[in-house]
């Protein structure tokens, strides 16, 4: 009993025990991380799955090589899931016309089909986040102000308390969210596309990304006290205030001076 007693006072258990608690950490988070971090396996047909890898090979193997394992300036698409394929081709990023700091959204040279059977090929070289249903991106079942301090937590630091859109590092932004396909809106959260950070379900909930769907389609209804300057906050309400509300307090002092005179 002495022997472990010294033991335990040892200068050095303190750093044992705390090692011994973070690998059991470590062990406990993997083992829940695995099944809830939309690592997805959705069954596809064969055949979305062959015109997919055709397509595939016709229009994205010259980048990401033919079995979508990556080149120098392409990533690998094994693992990424149907989502990521699906906001990048149903936005039109994907294919990029030029080399940028980052790939900007244009009308789609996919049509819907084409895009699900592209996602559908991806899917069938690993398991990722799969697309939603049209149950999980409807605002209307969803809860607009949850979604606003979801939003504001999570989204409103890049993208603007209002979804409008802002400016980042190294020539890159983040682009407004107002006119974004609700399909495109979840599935970038899931994917954390370029800058973005990644918002799995251990981050926010199916539930919870349908939230801030139904905010950000709430925001389409304009703003309701009139103008929305934009929807940029502040930076514009004051911009309007120092120039029009100074302007005029200016030229009301030099009509009082002038009369005066």
């Amino acid at each position: 009993m002495k022997a472990i007693a010294a033991r335990r006072h040892h200068r050095q258990a303190p750093v044992v025990l705390l090692v011994l608690a973070l690998l059991v950490m470590g062990g406990v988070y993997a083992a829940f991380a695995t099944t809830s971090a939309d690592a997805t396996v959705v069954t596809q047909s064969d055949d979305d799955v062959e015109a997919g890898r055709k397509l595939f090979a016709a229009n994205c193997a010259s980048c990401h090589g033919l079995n979508a394992e990556g080149r120098q300036n392409a990533p690998s698409l094994v693992g990424v899931g149907a989502a990521s394929v699906y906001f990048q081709v149903s936005t039109g990023r994907m294919p990029m016309q030029a080399d940028a700091p980052q790939a900007e959204a244009k009308p789609p040279q996919f049509g819907e089909e084409a895009t699900r059977q592209l996602a559908a090929y991806v899917a069938s070289l690993g398991a990722g986040p799969a697309i939603p249903t049209e149950d999980q991106v409807d605002p209307a079942k969803g809860d607009p102000a949850s979604g606003m301090a979801l939003f504001r937590t999570n989204c409103s630091m890049c993208h603007a308390a209002s979804g409008a859109g802002g400016a980042l590092t190294q020539g890159k932004y983040a682009p407004s969210v107002l006119n974004t396909d609700p399909a495109a809106i979840y599935t970038a959260m899931a994917t954390g596309p370029q800058s973005m950070p990644v918002f799995n379900d251990m981050t926010l909930t199916p539930e919870e990304k349908r939230d801030i769907i139904a905010f950000i389609d709430a925001q389409k209804e304009g703003a309701p006290g009139g103008l929305d300057l934009g929807q940029i906050g502040p930076v514009g309400e004051g911009m309007w205030a120092f120039i029009v509300g100074m302007g005029l307090l200016i030229a009301c002092a030099v009509w009082i001076g002038a009369k005066s005179s």
